[in-house]
């Protein structure tokens, strides 16, 4: 395998819809020729902005891999494409072979660092409300005490389970099988996991309201990167991009987010997109950037 000069670089949360975010993406470009690009999630919600996104990163990028968000898996009304659930997702891994680019039902493709390969591996997780912020109470409690708060997340009104019978049914099956891929692979070759949402709790803790951290992952997921030999965690979601560690493993939260958020001054943009492993810095095993 042919080692690359380039980097692995990783934003999410573009929500093209927007006008100003819309110029972001138009304008992104490659570092270099050999650069890879992982985008976590949320590019946008109808489906032809979602086309027009990812069909323009994979003709400036070596490869682009897609991590779904919650956005996407929305069904607007005025969405001419008015799939539901699994056969929305289904959808759009359709639409990313078309183009090129890498989805959760792939192959994980390896990353031929300067240090050795790195597998690279979009997962597509969802939620079951298990991130509550009275840990003893239960999902019901939980799910009323944020109505009552007036903090619900939009998936409950958007985004649809069909066939499964809800949200928490569809992560529960989502992350047996991704759990049964990651065991399967080579316990010595490091990986790059791709999430919309982090693996674990720590993350949301500081949420302005804390109560949405129920849509925003699951505790099945929490020793994730110490049980695989996790170099790197790429995920979006919470609109904080920053740089966090976790029993010695990066966590990169690369999120555009809304206008009104990354025009605040003092907001830390992840404009151009933030570097994950490079030449200089990929090695064997825990990697920090």
């Amino acid at each position: 395998m042919r080692r690359t000069a380039g980097s692995l670089l990783a934003i999410s949360d573009l929500h093209v819809a927007y006008a100003e975010n819309r110029e972001i993406v138009a304008a992104l470009r490659p570092e270099t020729d050999d650069d890879w690009l992982l985008v976590a999630g949320d590019v946008g919600e109808m489906s032809d902005d979602i086309a027009w996104a990812l069909s323009t990163l994979a003709a400036r990028f070596a490869k682009v891999v897609w991590a779904p968000g919650n956005h996407e898996l929305w069904t607007p009304r005025s969405d001419p494409l008015q799939l539901r659930g699994v056969e929305r997702y289904e959808h759009l891994v359709r639409l990313c072979r078309s183009l090129g680019v890498v989805t959760p039902e792939d192959p994980y493709p390896v990353w031929p660092g300067p240090h050795g390969p790195v597998t690279v591996a979009p997962l597509f997780l969802l939620y079951d409300y298990t991130f509550r912020t009275d840990a003893g109470s239960s999902r019901e409690a939980a799910l009323a005490d944020a109505y009552d708060k007036g903090v619900v997340c939009s998936d409950e009104f958007f985004l649809h389970p069909d066939p499964y019978e809800s949200r928490q049914a569809w992560c529960e099956a989502r992350v047996g099988q991704t759990e049964a891929r990651l065991t399967a692979l080579d316990p010595q070759q490091p990986l790059v996991l791709v999430n919309h949402y982090p693996l674990v709790r720590e993350p949301t803790r500081v949420l302005y309201h804390p109560e949405f951290a129920l849509w925003c992952g699951t505790r099945r997921t929490a020793d994730w990167h110490r049980r695989f030999p996790v170099a790197a965690m790429v995920y979006g979601h919470l609109h904080i991009p920053r740089s966090t560690v976790y029993d010695g493993v990066p966590f990169e939260e690369v999120s555009v987010g809304y206008p009104r958020e990354w025009q605040r001054p003092g907001h830390r943009r992840t404009v151009p997109p933030r570097r994950i492993l490079s030449g200089a810095m990929a090695a064997r095993g825990r990697t920090s950037c």
